[in-house]
């Protein structure tokens, strides 16, 4: 979500005069999460404040920060803000003087009691709701509270990829990147690896990006351990290529750009947005991916292919399709949503959005919170 935010923060700035000076990040970083604050300094632009998370009260700082700009985009996600589900950034928006405009990165279909008052109450508190998928819209004003009107939907930007050349290789190359964990679902996409051994040449996987902080910290390195011992059992540990670091957007771009398709067999049927599938979709790349809502709602008019959760047989399938079809990438690549998902594109919506919001105030700025 860092990444999220410091591209967006990014492009909110960029091309407007002036404002380099009168925009930041309010960053919110707990002790045990280094990678992730290490992973923001380099790509975001200037933090103005840092909510160290393990502190109590830190939420009125991080408002004192926030109110000197016009405008705060608030990050909202679970297991981010401290309190009970995430109650802490209540009185974080109570003290802001600017209007709010926050982004759900998740809406559980059925939350508890806790997190479904905590979110009714961030949408009471919020000048506008922002979801970034129409499944997360409509799960929304099905399952909650809210006032339909302060939502609106503004899709997760992708970069450009297109200058990036695409890398010669004698195999086909499949791809899943991102902070790793359980839930992943990388199990199944090694067993569905092991059932493309009759291939020539036979597929290479890639699986790139470092352990999740805080399973890192809950649980250490388990489960990439128990990945590592099932290549191993299932005979495809020299067709497995472990990635293991937070890889700069260059060094991204290029192996974005070297997949013959991404395969994303998350475990999720909540998943309402994912970065990496609108990273993969923007650079043209064929998607096989689990049926989450995301990947329903943007792959399935599309020559993306959908199949079900934990169905390894399925996956094989579907990679081979994607591997057999020579024309599958051009076609993706015509209904990668072109200029609108791209990061320039989106951050001019939020623009917009922030526009109508402050018609009746005087203008000062823009600020981002990540979370």
């Amino acid at each position: 979500m860092a990444t999220f935010n410091a591209a967006l923060a990014t492009h909110l700035t960029a091309g407007t005069p002036g404002a380099a000076v009168g925009s930041g990040v309010v960053r919110l970083l707990s002790q045990d999460n280094a990678g992730g604050g290490i992973a923001l300094d380099r790509a975001a632009p200037r933090v103005v404040h840092t909510w160290h998370t393990d502190r109590p009260g830190g939420w009125t700082t991080a408002a004192t920060a926030l109110n000197r700009f016009d405008v705060a985009v608030i990050q909202h996600e679970y297991g981010i803000y401290p309190g009970d589900a995430g109650a802490e950034v209540l009185p974080l928006l109570r003290a802001l003087k600017a209007p709010a405009i926050v982004v759900l990165h998740t809406v559980l279909t059925n939350p508890d009691h806790l997190q479904r008052a905590v979110l009714e109450q961030i949408a009471d508190l919020a000048d506008a709701i922002v979801t970034m998928t129409d499944t997360a819209r409509q799960r929304l004003t099905a399952n909650y509270e809210v006032n339909p009107r302060k939502i609106t939907v503004i899709p997760h930007g992708a970069a450009s990829h297109a200058g990036v050349p695409r890398e010669d290789h004698d195999r086909p190359n499949l791809l899943t990147w991102g902070l790793l964990g359980p839930g992943k679902g990388i199990e199944w996409a090694l067993r569905a690896l092991a059932q493309l051994g009759d291939l020539r040449p036979e597929p290479v996987y890639t699986i790139a990006g470092r352990t999740h902080p805080k399973v890192l910290e809950q649980q250490g390195d388990v489960y990439r351990a128990s990945l590592v011992n099932l290549a191993g059992e299932l005979g495809v540990t020299d067709t497995v290529r472990w990635v293991d670091a937070y890889l700069e957007p260059a060094e991204l771009s290029r192996l974005i750009r070297s997949a013959d398709a991404v395969v994303l067999p998350y475990d999720s049927t909540e998943q309402v947005t994912s970065g990496v599938l609108i990273e993969a979709v923007g650079a043209g790349i064929p998607v096989v991916a689990t049926e989450f809502p995301h990947a329903v709602e943007l792959l399935a008019d599309g020559p993306g292919l959908l199949v079900p959760h934990q169905d390894p047989e399925a996956m094989a399938l579907a990679i081979r399709h994607v591997l057999a079809e020579p024309g599958l990438p051009g076609r993706m690549a015509g209904i990668a949503g072109g200029p609108t998902l791209r990061w320039p594109a989106v951050a001019a919506r939020y623009q917009s959005l922030a526009a109508r919001l402050l018609a009746d105030r005087a203008p000062l700025a823009t600020a981002t919170i990540p979370a």
